[in-house]
């Protein structure tokens, strides 16, 4: 399928729920910021971040934190900024899906952090570099090579941007391609996984669907999953997987499983 090789992976399309639980735009808007310290630690520890979560909204209240590296809690606020701009976008009804708000998420999520932020690897200074994934026993995942003005990253973007529109109208199917693709494709020199989230909830809150966070809980889970994901090319599990993290998943099973009787 021209999907599946323009964004690098396949899945079980017909697995996909096909109705989720819709809101009102403020509905999600609410709970998105009602939920900002949750969603703030869970991204956190999907990095490796030791901060514990009342920590972390001890910070978002504006009070530093003794005792912890200045650049977990650059992180930490990163994160929150990220994720306070994306609610903005929302709520104005100016999040799109594009190139443009994907790399100024990027200049947010990872500000100090990656080797260069808000732009693809190659359009800055740095195009020499390639970055990897560790995939712990299994070495490493090696994305498309560092090329000066960024090329091959730019027609794959273009490529799979305007053909998963054009071919995935569900929101939450297309919101997790986008995730995985941008997570596959290493876009940027670090960030990938969080500034695709991001995107990803910035597509299901649009539409008026509830944002989805990994809960720091299910962490290793997480982890193991994109380890298979990046071996096998397959986002079938993974993408069950963001449906069992979604706020509404037994209202999701539910229906889709009476849908798929009748």
């Amino acid at each position: 399928m021209e999907l599946f090789k323009a964004l690098g992976f396949k899945w079980n399309r017909s697995l996909v729920p096909s109705v989720l639980p819709i809101h009102s735009l403020d509905r999600v808007a609410f709970r998105f910021h009602r939920m900002l310290p949750e969603f703030v630690w869970d991204a956190s520890v999907l990095e490796g971040n030791p901060f514990t979560f009342p920590e972390v909204k001890t910070l978002l209240d504006g009070v530093t934190i003794g005792g912890r590296k200045l650049s977990d809690q650059e992180q930490v606020l990163n994160l929150a900024t990220s994720s306070k701009h994306l609610l903005a976008l929302v709520k104005s009804n100016q999040f799109i899906l594009n190139k443009a708000t994907f790399t100024e998420l990027h200049g947010l999520v990872a500000r100090n952090e990656a080797l260069e932020w808000g732009h693809f690897r190659g359009e800055g200074n740095e195009t020499g570099y390639t970055p990897d994934v560790g995939l712990g026993e299994y070495a490493r995942y090696t994305p498309l090579e560092t090329l000066a003005g960024a090329p091959e990253l730019n027609r794959i973007f273009t490529n799979g941007l305007n053909i998963l529109q054009s071919e995935v109208q569900r929101p939450f199917e297309k919101g997790a391609a986008f995730f995985l693709f941008g997570a596959l494709q290493q876009f940027f020199f670090d960030g990938n996984k969080r500034t695709s989230r991001f995107m990803m909830n910035g597509i299901l809150m649009s539409a008026g669907i509830d944002a989805i966070s990994v809960p720091a809980a299910k962490a290793q889970q997480f982890n193991e999953n994109m380890v298979r994901f990046y071996l096998e090319k397959d986002a079938t599990e993974m993408i069950a997987f963001l449906i069992g993290c979604h706020p509404d998943a037994e209202k999701i099973y539910e229906i889709n499983s009476n849908l798929s009787r009748n």
